[in-house]
């Protein structure tokens, strides 16, 4: 596999000015003659539809939604990083590199989080004049708050529902293209696989969710921004209908898979109630802004949060980490609450929690400035446990959430496959082995707004335009290969549903490759996974057909390619003998719990090829070089 991460030499700060500059263009004319398939519609798929179109590109844009709105990118709720320096409190560009690199571990491309970092400035006048609702200060200007790792107020937001304001924002975009005809949208519509002529990228392979429809669709490119696979866990804090369908099966078809194992845990989520929760509900960390995370200083203390004294709590963050305190990074928050379970502080009887209390905030601002900040989430605190956040501190735990692998791209965002490309969290993304908050929103919009729509145009510009022979021999045996899938999931008439298999691997995966991961319970994954896969192919029960709606059979589907992934998800894991960011080994851990990099021999990114079936997959590697944030010891003390 060649990976070419094509990133500029010469000073960062100018890199991608120089880069833009040099990759070739398409004539405004020719623009009309090319047709491009981007799939997904959340922040980067809607954003970069709409762009490649207002640019003149004809695109066909697909989601399996009943609409782009219902993207999962409108479930983000804290807000969107941008080095603007609004607050006058130090913030740059280069302090938003460094502090993206730095939470990332030093394990990301330093050319491309400096561009993110860059391009940032312009996201925010973008969203603003796109009418997104930015929180504003009294005197009418856009207001920031703090977000964990970083001592500077860059982040935007609107109230709790950042990531709701932010997509309708790109689906506005998204909405006038649909209307000039610029934009064909496929809505219900599933990707199954994606088509290669002569090695490139030109279609895809989709199934109508309502009737049943297996269909062919040609294009000069394809996007995937069809975000990540946090539901390997089975219960993380994604919509239930996320999954890794679409990048796994570019996988399959060649296209690198990069740093499966870097997955985020998010530290302050609902903690689970019962053994048949279907999901875990997020709590913004913007929440750790004015809330003090704490738990009982005595081991299996269970009175209630009110009766136990100042005295005899501990604000463990804050005790351990004085100078970020409460906006820790979410990894290094994630394992000091684990560690403080472990001893047996939980305030969850029978479970896993820890409060975050804003008692002290509620005092010291108001009531309604709390509401005003929060209100929302308290809200939604309040319909799912019934206890308001006003009076009794949050139950919090850490939970599955977002994943920084994906497919490997270089800088102008192309995949290992020539033609096809990956953004937003498809992609392996600018933020390493662990994602700052408030960060994701950024890349989403950076790639869809601001750099695919440059980039894309290299590779167009040395394309022939108008490919659309779907009477090709590569489309008959994709045709066919989903075709033979769907068969077989329908004719095995087992007894188990899908949905009971991806409650168990995901229980698998958790305990061998979640918070926490040895050789040891790496090993065992890697046997137990093999086996559940084996069972999954003999009993899965898939009732119906496939000629009408099936939920079940969509369920199947992605649940087969999760089995398949979670093997290559904990391989990676067991390879990279380190600890860095969101990957703890235990074994690689220093004396006071904190995690060990090891910079001479996992300094790299690590990307996986498929090998074709039963065969073990090969490891590839991407040095990263550090030339502006060397690597250090990361402390946030």
């Amino acid at each position: 596999m060649k990976l070419d991460s094509r990133a500029p030499d010469g000073p960062i700060e100018t890199a991608w000015d120089r880069h833009r500059q040099a990759i070739r263009l398409v004539n405004p004319a020719n623009k009309r003659k090319y047709h491009v398939i981007v799939v997904g519609t959340g922040l980067a798929g809607a954003s970069a539809a709409a762009t490649l179109a207002q640019l003149g590109y004809n695109v066909s844009s697909f989601c399996f939604q009943d609409s782009p709105r219902r993207a999962h990118s409108i479930a983000a709720q804290g807000g969107i990083n941008a080095a603007k320096n609004y607050q006058n409190d130090g913030d740059s560009v280069f302090r938003l590199f460094y502090d993206t690199v730095k939470g990332g571990d030093f394990r990301a491309r330093e050319q491309n989080v400096y561009r993110l970092a860059q391009v940032s400035v312009n996201i925010i006048d973008q969203c603003v004049a796109q009418g997104v609702p930015f929180a504003r200060d009294y005197g009418g200007l856009l207001a920031n708050r703090s977000f964990g790792g970083a001592l500077v107020s860059r982040t935007f937001y609107a109230r709790g529902q950042t990531g709701q304001q932010l997509l309708l924002g790109a689906y506005q975009a998204l909405s006038e293209q649909v209307g000039a005809g610029k934009v064909k949208l496929h809505s219900r519509t599933e990707l199954l696989d994606v088509v290669l002529v002569d090695g490139k990228a030109k279609g895809i392979i989709t199934r109508d969710l309502v009737t049943g429809e297996v269909k062919r669709w040609a294009a000069d490119a394809v996007v995937l921004a069809t975000g990540g696979y946090g539901n390997v866990f089975y219960l993380s804090t994604n919509a239930k209908g996320c999954n890794v369908t679409a990048t796994w099966r570019a996988y399959k078809k060649g296209a690198g898979f990069a740093n499966p194992c870097f997955t985020q845990i998010h530290p302050t989520c609902i903690p689970v109630m019962g053994e048949h929760q279907s999901k875990l509900t997020l709590m913004s960390e913007s929440l750790r802004n004015d809330g003090r995370v704490w738990v009982p200083k005595q081991p299996g203390d269970m009175r209630r949060p009110r009766d136990i004294p100042e005295a005899e709590r501990d604000y463990y963050l804050e005790r351990i980490y004085p100078t970020f305190g409460n906006l820790v990074p979410r990894d290094v928050a994630s394992r000091a609450a684990k560690r403080m379970v472990d001893e047996g502080h939980s305030v969850v009887a029978g479970g896993a929690g820890v409060y975050l209390d804003f008692r002290d905030a509620i005092k010291r601002l108001g009531h309604d400035v709390v509401s005003d900040r929060y209100g929302n989430l308290f809200d939604m605190y309040e319909r799912i446990t019934g206890d308001s956040p006003y009076e009794t501190p949050m139950r919090i735990y850490p939970a599955s959430h977002y994943t920084m692998g994906g497919l490997w791209v270089d800088y102008n965002l192309m995949t290992s496959v020539s033609g096809l490309y990956a953004i937003g969290e498809a992609n392996f993304s600018d933020h390493g082995a662990n994602r700052l908050g408030a960060s994701a929103l950024m890349q989403g919009l950076a790639d869809g707004y601001f750099v695919l729509p440059y980039t894309i145009g290299d590779f167009l510009a040395g394309e022939k335009a108008g490919f659309n022979d779907t009477a090709h021999a590569a489309f008959d045996e994709a045709e066919r290969n989903v075709k033979g899938q769907v068969d077989r999931l329908l004719g095995i008439k087992g007894k188990t549903s899908a949905d009971v298999f991806h409650r168990r691997l995901g229980k698998i995966v958790w305990d061998g490759c979640g918070m926490a991961r040895t050789k040891e319970s790496l090993g065992k994954a890697l046997t137990e996974i093999p086996a559940l896969r084996e069972e999954f192919w003999s009993d899965v029960s898939v009732p119906g057909t496939g000629a009408d709606l099936n939920q079940s059979l969509e369920r199947a589907g992605r649940v087969a390619d999760f089995l398949e992934f979670a093997e290559v998800l904990c391989r990676d894991a067991l390879t990279r003998e380190e600890s860095c960011g969101g990957h703890f080994r235990e074994e690689h851990q220093h004396p006071d719990g904190e995690a060990r990099r090891d910079d001479v021999n996992f300094q790299h990114g690590a990307v996986w090829g498929y090998e074709g079936e039963g065969n073990a997959p090969t490891r590839h590697t991407e040095p990263l070089d550090f030339r502006y944030v060397h690597p250090s010891t990361r402390s946030y003390k």
